[in-house]
């Protein structure tokens, strides 16, 4: 039959979930509900785009109840199972660390397979068993004193123990795999903790049968000592001994702290768990807990084990096990889930996603001249209507002569044929052979035309760039027009063999341009390579 207080515990999760299913949740960066009104300020700043970082949520109380599997680790060999159960209320003060206030309750009990006969200074045993001891007077540890019979027969025992322990500890708990860069939500958390408390407990031994006497026949009556003969040993001493433990286990009296009759002591904690999330409300936690007692009296035992009657302490220390599985329920109106189940980079994602907060910024692009380039960008902020510009907004001069391109009448002016005019039109002297053509076909003169381009190479580049086939169709187009006229291609080699060798291979390129590509005639096309005459990466084509 369930206790009530185990039902009034039921009663209490299940009107938690019930009553607060709706509520809750991963919460936003924009519900103000959830903010405390003392992060309110960074909040607005947040909001107004002049702080980077929200405020950090206001979220749930967890409080939970477990039971579980409660071992003392001493000098008395733990018996199984021990239960324990534990309580519960924890905090997030970040994404990270956490504290929580646990309360435990546990008993242990324990039962040694292996007899002893130095229990002559354990209190709890001494005075009902004969244990061995100092003769006065006599500095051997011999077996002790005789009685009145003239013998002094020696008993053997079996530890055992059993401990009533209650505990209340601070713990700070760190969860870390909540920062989650590439799944939104998290229905497992690894988290532990250490922690520091207060220990109160009772230990009594089972010393006596049910009639007050001691269990001296049983007790001496065993002879098996090895380890195979455990279990046998163990058996005879539960069908001979009875379940009440009566008797005050060895303790420290009044020189420590009391708490009723507990002994108090400070103790130490470390612990590990896994918490699976059933809803946003609820989740199931396994969980091992072990915590450190400045005592080695958990088990009533704290003498070590030789064959004189004089024993000393023992080094050691007991400490328990509580190992849990559990049922965590959040609580709290507005506010959001504990932050340990939350990505602390869910507000960055949503923003950069959702763009609800970023300030975009207006587009400012004024063009005063109306080139297209705006006017912070612009080198030339007052080009001529109609005039193409680059991407700085300087107007396009494709010869270099100084005259706009949309200006420009004579849009290729050869170098040679430069300064221009403001039209743009080179200077050029009046070729021989237009000279000579003057008065031929009657009366109209036939002009060669001479304003031919200028071609740029760049390193030992032989091949033709889309600009060159360009500038060369448009000679191709004039020598087309001008069927009688003719041109000499010159380049400008330094000395070395090697580099007169590129420029009679950049000139074998353009003339098979024009003859293969544009059907110019291979007799009207003469190549020159002049050392020194210009420079090294320029092609100059000129009338004859």
């Amino acid at each position: 039959m369930v206790s009530k207080k185990y039902k009034f515990l039921l009663g209490i999760l299940l009107l938690a979930s019930g009553a607060f299913a709706q509520v809750g949740g991963r919460g936003s960066v924009y519900d103000s509900s959830v903010i405390p009104a003392k992060r309110m300020a960074q909040q607005n700043e947040f909001w107004n785009s002049t702080y980077n970082f929200p405020a950090k949520p206001r979220n749930m109380w967890e409080i939970g109840v477990s039971g579980g599997m409660f071992t003392v680790s001493g000098d008395v060999a733990a018996k199984l199972p021990t239960l324990g159960f534990a309580a519960h209320v924890r905090k997030a003060f970040g994404y990270v660390f956490s504290l929580r206030l646990q309360y435990l309750n546990g008993t242990g009990k324990g039962m040694n397979w292996v007899s002893s006969q130095n229990f002559g200074k354990n209190q709890a045993w001494n005075t009902k068993y004969n244990a061995p001891v100092r003769v006065p007077g006599n500095p051997d540890r011999t077996i002790g004193t005789l009685d009145a019979t003239g013998t002094r027969p020696l008993d053997q025992i079996y530890y055992n123990y059993k401990v009533k322990l209650q505990d209340l500890s601070l713990q700070g708990i760190v969860t870390l795999n909540n920062v989650r860069f590439h799944k939104q939500k998290t229905g497992m958390v690894i988290y532990g903790g250490a922690g520091i408390g207060i220990s109160a407990f009772q230990t009594k031994v089972n010393a006596l049968d049910a009639s007050g006497n001691p269990y001296t026949t049983l007790f001496n009556s065993i002879t098996t000592t090895n380890y195979s003969g455990r279990k046998s040993i163990l058996k005879a001493l539960k069908a001979g001994m009875d379940k009440t433990y009566e008797t005050d286990a060895d303790n420290e009296l009044t020189r420590r702290p009391k708490l009723g009759n507990n002994t108090l002591k400070p103790s130490g904690t470390v612990l590990v768990g896994l918490a699976f999330k059933l809803s946003n409300r609820i989740n199931l936690a396994i969980e091992d807990r072990w915590s450190f007692v400045k005592t080695d009296l958990l088990d009533g035992q704290r003498w070590q084990e030789h064959a004189w009657g004089d024993a000393a302490l023992t080094s050691d220390f007991d400490s328990y096990n509580y190992a849990s599985i559990g049922l965590n329920v959040n609580l709290g109106a507005k506010s959001v889930q504990p932050l340990w189940w939350l990505n602390p980079l869910d507000y960055a994602y949503d923003e950069l996603r959702n763009h609800r907060n970023v300030k975009i910024p207006k587009n400012d692009c004024n063009d005063a001249d109306g080139d297209g380039v705006c006017d912070h960008l612009d080198r030339e902020p007052n080009t001529p209507a109609g005039c193409p510009v680059d991407t700085h907004g300087v107007t396009r001069d494709t010869d270099g002569d100084g005259v706009p391109d949309c200006k420009d009448k004579q849009l290729i002016t050869p170098t040679e044929c430069q300064p221009v005019n403001a039209d743009g039109v080179g200077k050029c002297p009046e070729p021989e052979c237009c000279k000579n053509n003057a008065g031929m076909g009657g009366d109209k003169a036939v002009q060669c035309p001479c304003d031919y381009p200028s071609l740029g190479f760049k390193g030992n580049v032989l091949t033709l760039n889309a600009d060159n086939r360009a500038m060369l169709a448009t000679v191709a187009a004039k020598m087309k027009a001008n069927p009688t006229c003719t041109i000499t291609i010159n380049g400008y080699p330094e000395a070395s063999k090697a580099s007169q060798a590129n420029c009679q291979k950049r000139l074998d390129a353009i003339k098979k341009f024009l003859v293969e590509k544009e059907g110019i005639s291979a007799d009207r096309i003469t190549t020159n390579c002049e050392v020194g005459g210009g420079d090294k990466n320029t092609v100059d084509v000129k009338c004859n």
